[in-house]
């Protein structure tokens, strides 16, 4: 059977057509392919970031870097709507403040009550109203000033024209240490060594002292032993007589190293007196309404939500002195903080209340009174405890 030339030009006519269907056909479901990955890779891409929440702290052995591992433990939720805590290893001290208030990625920091001040008198213009810039969530610990010298330096007039380490340049460490050294007009030898270089440059005898502001105990000198031929310098007027530490004691709290942080270097029963500093949890006050500003509404109720969690013994032992309703002097309140305070006022005190004299009782090992008078005196005694405690 023959086929008319009109009838193979229908034909092959045909067959492009098909041919050209299926090609495109083919490419637009290689194309819709491609925007169901790009989407699918936006979206990943967007969730990461929607529930990433970036925490500076300072060096790995600094108490605050272990605050941070102990709140992502707790806090993280890999969910989409979840949240995910992200420490970031910074300087400490006005560094770190300046990085919550100038760094892009950096919602919150680990911070000292003293760095505003600070901040304010180095440069009033530039720093005129940080307080509604950054502000704080709570108060997390206190942080014990720490000088470990050489056994032949008794005091802190002993340091005179000593070489003493100062610890990293803009440290919490480095600031509070010049401050309280030209309050006692003492001249050193100033140096900037990180603390494990401190701690080897100490014990070798190359530096007489070094010093390091954070929570107690430290992890390396924690590692210490007496046998290093070092010790802790006390900071108090019985060692210090002839010094007027009233201009100190204005700014710092009286505090105390002992036997419990550092077994191997106080003895049972003794302690050495210093000061200490009160580190906050401070976060960039973002727009109302804003992305990050709603993440940082969902940690802060997540993190007040589930407080009592970080007093499981698995967690730092510097959990016990959070106090999430202080109030400090100089520093303005996170609003969202402040809203979930307001709405468990009186479940937070009580609870708190309750835990504080379990405490107390753990501590001051009192046995249970049996009459009106026994605990009313009880009570009295524990009030002062938990003002001391708190402050």
């Amino acid at each position: 059977m023959r086929i008319s030339s009109a009838g193979l030009k229908a034909t092959f006519a045909l067959f492009l057509t098909a041919l050209c269907s299926l090609f495109f056909l083919g490419s637009s479901l290689r194309l819709a392919h491609a925007e169901s990955a790009y989407s699918s890779w936006e979206e990943k891409k967007r969730q990461a970031n929607d529930i990433a929440v970036n925490v500076i702290v300072s060096g790995l052995s600094c108490t605050c870097a272990r605050f941070a591992e102990d709140m992502r433990n707790v806090l993280n939720d890999l969910r989409p709507d979840g949240l995910r805590i992200l420490p970031v290893l910074g300087v400490g001290g006005l560094q770190n403040l300046n990085d919550v208030l100038f760094l892009k990625n950096i919602d919150m920091g680990v911070v000292d009550e003293d760095n505003m001040r600070f901040l304010k008198q180095r440069d009033p213009r530039l720093y005129g109203n940080i307080e509604q810039r950054v502000q704080y969530i709570t108060k997390l610990y206190n942080s014990e000033f720490q000088v470990l010298a050489r056994n032949d330096i008794k005091t802190y007039d002993d340091l005179r024209s000593q070489k003493v380490n100062f610890n990293l340049k803009d440290s919490q460490t480095e600031v509070s240490a010049d401050f309280i050294f030209n309050k006692l007009k003492l001249d050193v030898v100033r140096s900037n060594y990180d603390n494990d270089e401190a701690i080897q440059k100490v014990k070798s005898g190359e530096l007489a002292a070094m010093i390091i502001l954070t929570g107690a105990p430290q992890a390396a000198l924690a590692k210490l032993k007496a046998e290093d031929g070092v010790h802790f310098l006390a900071l108090d007027q019985g060692q210090l007589p002839s010094h007027d530490l009233k201009p100190i004691f204005d700014y710092y709290l009286p505090a105390e190293l002992t036997h419990d942080m550092y077994p191997a270097l106080i003895p049972q029963g003794a302690t050495v007196p210093t000061i200490a500093n009160r580190a906050l949890l401070a976060v960039y006050n973002w727009s109302d309404n804003s992305p990050r500003y709603k993440k940082l509404v969902k940690f802060t109720r997540d993190f007040f939500s589930k407080i009592d969690q970080f007093h499981d013994p698995a967690r730092h032992p510097k959990w016990k002195e959070v106090s999430l309703s202080a109030e400090i002097p100089g520093w303005v309140r996170f609003k969202p903080a402040a809203d979930w305070l307001a709405e468990h006022r009186t479940v937070m005190a009580d609870q708190g209340q309750q835990r504080d004299f379990n405490s107390f009782l753990t501590s001051t090992d009192k046995s249970v009174p049996r009459t009106q008078a026994e605990r009313d005196a009880l009570f009295r005694e524990f009030l002062q405890w938990r003002q001391t405690k708190h402050q």
